[in-house]
């Protein structure tokens, strides 16, 4: 094995606008006319053609940090492994990398996550499942749509390349029942609250989970937001705005009980009962000291996560085992799928669905047509007790 096998490759993104573009386009000009003549693109590397490509889409810097560690396991394969590059590379070749993340060489594996700047760094701690695979290849097929685009490459052997298929892609299984969730919130307005801190967290959470349960957004489009981003416009239509992936905006249906919610939060930290448009204060605050700030992610995911093992906990001691199962397992992203399946369900359009939530591809959204297990369990009973075909 070479010493520098698994040396870092530079796949930050590029500033916008890139900088050094005009002198580097002046410099290349006869490159780039090699490659294509009426190529839109600076690139005149693969590692290049990958920065643009990851600048290109407006990640958030946890996408960032998925998608750089997928193109360099990829392009250090392509050097590695196939000895080609980009430009070389056949849908035979990008066959065998979808197969060659089955099972890793043991050279390209450590158990220990070391950093990738140390000569113990290894790109895989071990095989990928499928669903990580179908991940992998989603992001080395997006690379060679984009350098096909712009006209690094002259054709897109990616397009030929079928995704990886999981078990479980088209069936949405992080699905709470309305009693799960009623249960859930009615265990958190009984919590204990002797404190203003834990009145403060009680009338937050509260907040949360049926923000959550609403409106179905992710959970950072809420916690990121401002408490001006919920507003009415006079029509007795309230809304909230968030930013979704890709800083795509997005408005949000805000119901009454939600309103509600929002007032008695917001009067729990001594504010008024609706904020103005321009209010910048953080939406979903700390319930500790008297500034008021924002709490990160995890905290909110963590605070969620303690209401759904409440919910859990009364479950249990009422016999109710199959909602207590649901509750130890859920997190905010559940509440998102079980809001989109409930619509589905109840003859929402598929398009109203996809703009709520977010999603770019419709075929996402349509993941969410069916009924759900319970559901289909009763209807073949009932109709089966109305006329038995034995």
């Amino acid at each position: 094995m070479s010493v520098n096998k698994f040396a870092p490759i530079d796949l930050d993104p590029y500033a916008a606008p890139v900088a050094g573009a005009e002198e580097r386009r002046t410099r290349d000009l006869e490159a780039l006319r090699s490659i294509a003549e009426d190529a839109i693109t600076d690139a005149r590397t693969d590692s290049e053609i990958a920065r643009e490509f990851i600048s290109h889409g407006e990640l958030r810097p946890k996408s960032i940090a998925n998608t750089q560690k997928e193109l360099f396991r990829f392009l250090t394969w392509c050097r590695e492994e196939a000895g080609k590059s980009l430009r070389q590379l056949t849908v035979n070749d990008l066959n065998a990398y979808k197969e060659f993340l089955k099972d890793p060489p043991a050279a390209w594996i450590s158990t220990t996550k070391w950093p990738r700047t140390d000569a113990r760094y290894r790109p895989f701690t071990g095989p990928l499942s499928d669903a990580s695979r179908r991940q992998a290849m989603i992001a080395v097929k997006g690379l060679f749509a984009f350098a096909e685009q712009t006209g690094y490459l002259r054709r897109d052997p990616g397009a030929l390349v079928r995704n990886v298929r999981t078990p479980t892609a088209s069936r949405i299984t992080r699905y709470l029942t309305q009693d799960a969730i009623g249960l859930a919130l009615a265990t958190l307005a009984a919590r204990p609250a002797e404190t203003p801190a834990a009145v403060r967290r009680r009338e937050r959470d509260r907040f949360l989970l049926i923000a959550y349960a609403h409106t179905g957004a992710r959970l950072n489009e809420i916690v990121s937001a401002n408490m001006g981003a919920i507003y009415t416009e006079g029509n007795g239509r309230w809304w909230l705005d968030v930013l979704g992936k890709g800083s795509k905006p997005r408005r949000l249906p805000v119901p009454p009980d939600l309103l509600e919610a929002f007032r008695r939060y917001r009067t729990a930290f001594g504010l008024l009962p609706h904020a103005n448009r321009t209010d910048d204060t953080p939406l979903v605050l700390s319930s500790r000291g008297a500034a008021l700030t924002r709490i990160t992610d995890e905290a909110a995911s963590e605070a969620m996560k303690a209401v759904f093992l409440a919910g859990a906990g009364a479950a249990a001691a009422r016999g109710d085992t199959d909602t207590a199962a649901q509750l130890r397992q859920a997190s905010t992203h559940w509440l998102r799928h079980s809001m989109l399946t409930n619509h589905a369900n109840n003859g929402v359009q598929l398009k109203t669905l996809q703009e709520t939530a977010g999603h770019a591809n419709i075929a996402t959204t349509a993941a969410y047509l069916h009924k759900t297990d319970n559901e289909r369990h009763d209807e073949i009973l009932a109709s089966a007790g109305k006329k038995s075909p034995l």
